[in-house]
């Protein structure tokens, strides 16, 4: 079995394979950026991020040479923006260490800020073709499947585990076509719900369908702490212009969003900005309730209008305001009243 189902996988593969512009290259600049941006992102959503991206920084070199609020702009809606501040920083260190030429080494790869086990493997195969098995969340499910593997795949000896059956599957196989083919198996076929068995290349060989247990696997249970933070968020306006502030750190950093606070109501944050910022505010109108989802936390936004009696620092026009980089948690809130 162990035997067959690699062979079987990449000729499916190789006759369905959808077509991706991250895969018509083994450059591993592109791929690196396209694997990045595939982190908690679907590839729907990724393919024009990914292609505006490249078609403004095509190089290393390039990207190295950007300004970081216009990497963030670029960014914007993607989420996880830390993911952006990594990929600048790295770039100028291939520009540094290594001339600019991404370096083929796995050990290398993984070194490099921002990268894990998973990316440094996948970009070790796809653009180097080297027999490193990357094992996300897709591959896990189908491997999880075919060799009815029944403990938590959340749990990191059981990523260990299928990575190091994985691994023994892609000796002298073509570990790019072996490791794309899990992609699209998973997306096409060993769907999260309602598997597509009868479908499967590896239907003869999955010792879930044979048992009849391909809806119960794979077991995935995480242990997630998840809170809610309840807060009042300003739109605060003198004349025609809005306030904005850069996060320096934290969550959403280098992005500029509306001040908020976890206060109890519109007059405490008044009082709250005064104390920061040293200006009195008038609270003007209750807007509306957002709510926002992170992976970690959920922002319950009660959005206010405030009125400052003169300019502030970082205030903008509306037009002003379309060229900064800002979270989708405010930017839905922006969009909508301004």
């Amino acid at each position: 079995m162990i035997n067959m189902i690699q062979d079987k996988l990449i000729k499916w593969y190789k006759e369905n394979k959808r077509d991706l512009p991250f895969r018509n290259t083994d450059d591993p600049y592109k791929i690196w950026i396209s694997e990045i941006m595939l982190q908690q992102t679907t590839v729907a959503a990724v393919i024009p991020y990914y292609e505006r991206f490249i078609n403004r920084f095509p190089t290393i070199s390039s990207l190295s040479k950007a300004d970081l609020e216009e990497v963030y702009k670029l960014w914007e809606g993607l989420g996880y923006y830390r993911r952006a501040k990594h990929i600048h920083e790295t770039s100028k260190i291939l520009m540094e260490k290594y001339d600019g030429i991404f370096p083929n080494e796995y050990e290398d790869i993984l070194s490099l800020k921002g990268i894990g086990p998973y990316t440094a493997s996948a970009i070790s195969s796809f653009a180097f073709h080297k027999s490193y098995s990357a094992i996300d969340g897709n591959a896990l499910r189908v491997l999880s499947r075919v060799f009815e593997i029944k403990e938590n795949i959340a749990l990191n000896k059981t990523v260990k585990m299928i990575t190091e059956l994985s691994n023994k599957l892609i000796v002298d196989h073509d570990s790019s076509s072996y490791n794309q083919g899990l992609m699209d198996l998973a997306n096409m076929i060993c769907k999260v719900k309602n598997p597509q068995c009868t479908n499967c290349p590896l239907s003869d060989d999955c010792l879930s369908y044979k048992h009849h247990s391909e809806k119960l696997l794979p077991i995935s249970i995480k242990k997630v702490n998840h809170k809610e933070l309840s807060l009042i968020t300003g739109i605060i306006t003198y004349e025609d212009q809005y306030l904005l502030i850069k996060n320096d750190d934290g969550l959403l950093e280098n992005m500029y969003g509306l001040v908020q606070y976890e206060v109890e109501s519109p007059y405490s944050f008044i009082s709250k900005f005064e104390e920061d910022y040293h200006e009195r505010l008038e609270a003007v109108s209750f807007i509306k309730d957002y709510r926002h989802v992170f992976t970690h936390r959920t922002w319950k936004m009660h959005v206010y209008h405030f009125v400052s009696s003169k300019p502030l620092d970082h205030m903008y026009t509306k037009e002003e305001l379309l060229t900064l980089p800002i979270p989708t948690a405010h930017k839905k809130i922006i969009t909508s009243i301004i």
